[in-house]
């Protein structure tokens, strides 16, 4: 009698019919609070600048450099760690590049003055990028297909979480706050939760001919499909010119060019807030419960885009929300009252992090595997050049004394264009990654 032959199928397809279990919830909380605690460095010195003025004696333009240190630093980085989490692994990637950030982040909170501080952040944020830049990417590589949008939105929603805690501290901690928010990156001890409890990605090891790895996996993540012999879409593992050929480079330009303009519309506004605000008469406390507000404001915008997309599609939510939150903030830029500014705000918290949990999830499912790393580097690469012009430019735009709407007008041309941009990009809802 002969044995029978195990049946073939690309990796892809191994999550289509898998069912989503406890491990997937495990897998979810874990890269969730990975997520929580990159939100949480990112933003932790925007709400504490005056204390950190005053602590280290600099002024307003140190304050700036301080600032934009991290994600200077995380430029280069994102550059680095995405092929190198293409080359070595997902795993190992996420893994060391916490730890290297931990180090470095509690050396930061000690740093004697400003000159050492930023050359702390800088390398600080070259370490941070890795889990930062790999952390969607992993994920979708690990969810079942049928909920892989929703799960990867709900995922994002460690972004309001990070900044309401940042918030929090910022509010309840006054003479040493900045250095107690640096020194919460011991956090990075997450690292070896990580280590223990997400698996290597299948689509990675059956792209590094590892199959029987890749078998393991599945059989943990319950796939139906888990002994079958598994194919992977081929490519040259972690180089980055694969992205600008053929098919490809007519997804990857608009792409990338979408994270730099929508970014910018974000950040622009964000690290001013606190500014801005204080220009329409709000006091410190006052701005701080505003902002997170805003962020309570996010959580539902969250949860209405993961319901949706499941619906209607990448595509068109995305484009909907952007067009929204352009909405809320002319009107937050026009406000006259305090309650207009509250209501523009609050929408623009809303669809733009709603469209950024969507775009989370759907810049991530553009790129094969053996480019997903690479792709997600250059992507986050440009979100981080656009965070650290966009806060220069705005401050240029307040050295002019430009006033509030035309600054709110600059931010929605950038929303505008990130529509535009969107526009040819291909939905991906529902279709298996390769």
């Amino acid at each position: 009698m002969t044995a029978a032959v195990p049946r073939t199928l690309p990796v892809g397809a191994a999550f289509d019919r898998m069912p989503f279990t406890r491990r997937h919830w495990l897998i979810g909380l874990a890269l969730f609070t990975a997520f929580v605690i990159d939100s949480w460095e990112l933003v932790a010195l925007v709400y504490v600048q005056a204390d950190l003025a005053a602590s280290l004696g600099i002024d307003a333009a140190t304050v700036g450099l301080v600032l934009s240190a991290l994600s200077f630093g995380m430029i280069p980085g994102a550059l680095l760690w995405g092929p190198v989490a293409d080359r070595i692994g997902r795993r190992p990637a996420c893994f060391w590049s916490m730890v290297a950030y931990s180090v470095l982040a509690i050396a930061s909170a000690f740093a004697p003055d400003a000159t050492v501080l930023i050359a702390l952040r800088v390398v600080s944020g070259f370490a941070l990028a890795g889990v930062y830049t790999i952390t969607f990417p992993y994920f979708l590589e690990l969810v079942p297909t049928r909920v892989r949008g929703r799960a990867a939105v709900y995922l994002s929603m460690g972004w309001p979480i990070g900044l309401l805690c940042a918030i929090g501290a910022s509010s309840v901690i006054r003479d040493w706050s900045w250095q107690i928010m640096l020194a919460g990156a011991a956090a990075g001890g997450w690292a070896f939760v990580l280590r223990a409890v997400v698996p290597e990605s299948p689509y990675w090891l059956v792209a590094k001919g590892r199959q029987e790895e890749a078998r393991v996996v599945l059989r943990g993540l319950a796939s139906p499909d888990a002994e079958a012999t598994l194919t992977g879409s081929g490519g040259r593992i972690g180089n980055p010119l694969e992205l600008f050929r053929g098919g490809l480079a007519r997804i990857a330009i608009p792409a990338l060019l979408v994270n730099f303009v929508f970014s910018w519309g974000y950040w622009g506004l964000q690290n001013w807030l606190p500014t801005l605000l204080a220009q329409q008469g709000l006091t410190l406390d006052a701005s701080l419960a505003f902002a997170a507000l805003s962020a309570l404001m996010m959580i539902p915008g969250y949860l209405s885009a993961s319901v949706l997309t499941a619906r209607f599609g990448r595509k068109k939510v995305f484009l909907l929300y952007v067009l929204a939150a352009c909405a809320g903030g002319f009107l937050f830029g026009t406000a006259d009252s305090l309650t207009q500014l509250y209501l523009g705000n609050f929408t623009l918290a809303f669809f733009s992090l709603g469209a950024w949990g969507v775009w989370n999830t759907w810049n991530g499912e553009f790129y094969p595997t053996a480019s997903r790393g690479t792709g997600a580097a250059y992507s986050v690469a440009m979100q981080l050049i656009a965070s650290t012009a966009a806060p220069a430019a705005i401050g240029l735009l307040l050295g002019q004394a430009s006033g509030f709407a035309v600054i709110m007008l600059v931010i929605n041309a950038f929303l505008v264009a990130t529509v535009l941009l969107a526009l040819p990009l291909p939905e991906t809802e529902g279709r298996t990654l390769t």
